[in-house]
């Protein structure tokens, strides 16, 4: 290790051993999104001197041995990764460009990727197609024609049109895995392209109303009363079909359960900073006595899952599908002095019953996965005679 380079790393030890004996705080952080609301207090936390002085033991072999060189500014940023990121599979850090366009977006948006994918019959294979050569994707490397083996480690040979529309898209700001090819490493894809997330409603001939909410929005339950009120007595029973839904504002999906519970604990919440919480429903008699089915999958998250699990366990609801997909945190943000910032877990979703949501996700009543080769229409039809026969 030259002199000047032992210097640097003495430097370093001083100034991080000075901060252990005082305090590390942080400026409040103004919530981006619904669920990542309120403030947060100052929280002080004394630093180990030991674990300090390993890190800069190793921060001192890196810098000298690693067969390319890296800068100071690059070696921390990937610490910081590195300390957040293995929190869990949600909490990051968001560079400074990160944080600024993830603060343009609105949560309970839905999004897809800058590009559409066709199968080719000749290929067997999907393919690449609409993307603009000033496009996000194309400035990774992607190009029209290029053929997908891969999303979000889900092969996408046997699947149909729907099932990989479904898998470009989620909440906006997400990211998705691409593989191009079988031995290629993943593309790492931001949804920045905002797609339509109306209520689409239609009424069966046996008089099942289908709602298919793609997202829960600020009007979402206001809406859903809407249409239930537009058919009248026609409607004998209302499913809703939350697959694909990423979940979206955990307010809305608590009202679109009040809909129909009038009493009971719809979702609480478990907070090591913030306390515990707990969201009742309110007393009415609107919708008592209503049929309600809801069909899930392994995409349907978040606030679909607070809105199944609520209705499931007070035996307001039969649920048909598949297991959710068992996202039960809260996220907030929390600025740095940089520009920079950290999307981080704080609260966890338990369901009525007291149940974890997170790693677990909501198992439904009947297990009923579409298959490949089923129609869509026919799928849903089936489930709503199902639903009809639920006693």
């Amino acid at each position: 290790m030259t002199k000047a380079h032992w210097t640097s790393v003495v430097s370093l030890t001083a100034l991080l051993l000075c901060s252990s004996h005082s305090t590390w705080g942080a400026d409040k952080a103004k919530s981006a999104f619904d669920e990542f609301d309120g403030s947060y207090e100052q929280s002080y936390a004394e630093v180990p001197v030991e674990s300090i002085q390993q890190f800069v033991q190793i921060y001192g072999i890196v810098k000298e041995n690693y067969v390319v060189e890296k800068n100071d500014d690059t070696l921390f940023q990937q610490a910081i990764k590195g300390m957040v990121s293995g929190l869990d599979r949600y909490s990051r850090y968001l560079s400074p460009e990160d944080y600024k366009q993830l603060l343009q977006y609105t949560e309970g948006d839905i999004a897809s990727v800058d590009f559409n994918l066709r199968f080719d019959a000749g290929l067997q294979q999907w393919v690449i197609t609409n993307l603009k050569p000033d496009a996000d994707s194309a400035k990774l490397g992607l190009k029209n024609g290029a053929a997908v083996f891969k999303i979000d480690d889900q092969e996408l040979k046997k699947l149909n049109q729907d099932q990989v529309r479904h898998l470009l898209t989620g909440s906006i700001g997400s990211t998705l895995n691409l593989q191009l090819i079988t031995a290629s490493q993943p593309i790492n894809l931001v949804r920045n392209t905002k797609v339509e997330t109306d209520i689409e409603s239609k009424l069966l001939n046996n008089q099942v109303l289908v709602l298919h909410v793609k997202v829960f929005q600020q009007d979402t339950a206001n809406e859903i009363k809407r249409l239930i009120e537009s058919h009248g007595s026609r409607v004998k029973a209302v499913l809703f079909d939350l697959r694909n839904n990423p979940g979206g504002l955990l307010s809305a999906a608590v009202e679109s359960a009040d809909l129909f519970l009038n009493q009971g604990i719809i979702v609480s919440t478990r907070s090591r900073s913030e306390g515990d919480q707990q969201f009742q429903a309110l007393p009415s008699f609107e919708f008592q006595n209503m049929k309600v089915g809801i069909l899930i999958n392994n995409r349907s998250a978040s606030a679909a899952e607070v809105f199944t699990a609520a209705l499931k366990e007070h035996k307001r609801a039969w649920v048909a599908g598949e297991k959710s997909y068992g996202k039960g945190v809260v996220q907030k943000l929390f600025p740095l002095s940089n520009g920079a910032a950290l999307q981080m877990t704080v609260s966890q979703y338990l369901t009525p019953n007291g149940k974890m949501i997170e790693g677990i996700g909501v198992q439904p009543d009947y297990n009923y996965p579409l298959q490949h080769d089923a129609r869509e229409d026919h799928y849903v039809d089936h489930v709503a005679e199902l639903l009809l026969n639920q006693k």
